[in-house]
Order: C-alpha cells, then sequence, then structure tokens
C-alpha cells in the first residue's frame, strides 16, 4: 500500500456559497400551488352554502325529468306515489320538515298552491295525487293530467332557484 502525501492537497478556491435567494424553480412552482390551494379553500367556503344548498335541487330536477318521460309509458299509479313522495322531499327541503311533513290532502294542496312561485293552481289540477294512491293498478288515469303536474313541479324546483335567498331550515 502506498501513502497519500497529504501535503500536496489544497482546498478548492474560487467557488462562493450558494445563497438562499433566488429560490430554485421547484420552490416557485411549490409557492403558486401553496397560493393556488389557498384561494381555492377560501373560495370553497365562500361558497360552502349555495354548493351544497343546491344538492337538491339537481337531484330533484333530474328526478322529476325521469318522471317525465317516464308518465308516457309507465303505470300512472307509480308515476303518482313516486311524484307525491318527491313533492314532498322538495317541499321539505326547501322549507323544513316543520313546515309542510304533517300535512295531508286538501291542506298540502292548498300549501302547494301557496309556495309555489310559479302560481300554479295545485288545488283544483293536483287532486289526482290525492286520489291515485289509493286506485287501482293499471287504473285509466289521464295521463297528460299527470305529465302536468310532473312539469309544475319541474317549474317549481326551477323557480326556487331564482327566489332561495338562504338556507334552509335543517329538518
Amino acid at each position: 500500500m502506498m501513502e497519500v502525501p497529504y501535503q500536496y492537497l489544497r482546498d478548492i478556491r474560487g467557488l462562493d456559497p450558494i445563497g438562499w435567494w433566488p429560490p430554485a424553480p421547484g420552490w416557485w412552482l411549490l409557492s403558486v400551488l401553496a397560493v393556488l390551494l389557498l384561494l381555492t379553500a377560501i373560495w370553497l367556503w365562500q361558497n360552502r352554502y349555495r354548493l351544497l344548498g343546491d344538492g337538491w335541487r339537481q337531484d330533484a330536477i333530474q328526478r322529476l325529468k325521469v318522471l317525465r318521460y317516464r308518465s308516457t309509458i309507465d303505470d300512472p299509479k307509480e308515476i303518482g306515489d313516486e311524484l307525491s313522495e318527491l313533492l314532498r322531499r322538495i317541499a321539505m327541503a326547501r322549507h323544513g320538515r316543520r313546515a309542510c311533513a304533517g300535512l295531508t290532502g286538501e291542506t298540502w294542496l292548498q300549501w302547494l298552491s301557496r309556495e309555489d312561485p310559479t302560481g300554479f293552481n295545485w288545488q283544483d289540477r293536483g287532486r289526482v295525487l290525492l286520489t291515485l294512491p289509493y286506485a287501482p293498478s293499471q287504473s285509466e288515469t289521464n295521463r297528460d293530467e299527470l305529465k302536468a303536474l310532473v312539469e309544475a313541479a319541474l317549474r317549481w324546483v326551477i323557480a326556487t332557484a331564482k327566489t332561495d335567498t338562504m338556507r334552509p331550515e335543517k329538518p
């Protein structure tokens, strides 16, 4: 083995120490992503009611569109049952359980007429909702009347999007 003569080794001279500024491109990218993430979180926090509040409305619109299509081909009793249940859910989502969950019969139709911003006359035209659940299967029901009720419910849900200025009370 041969010994390395340490006396001939010298330090490297002429290199400056690396400063912390300006940061490398990776740090710039990380900073921009952090700012974007913070701004997105702030925007989501400010719009949480609008984003979460429309969940029931979008679901109701989808279901009503499906019911509108099915009203021409499916059993009217089945469509009436689903429409009646969906109307109840829409009412409770918008006004809360206390306002409308216990309403039945004529009182329910009066409440629908009063709360519908489109002015649809549920008292006169919605009577099928009261009789259809008790009718025998495959009973002869005017499909156009049922389709008109589905259309009125759809207009009601869409109109509430324009008139709602605050979140509904919790059920």
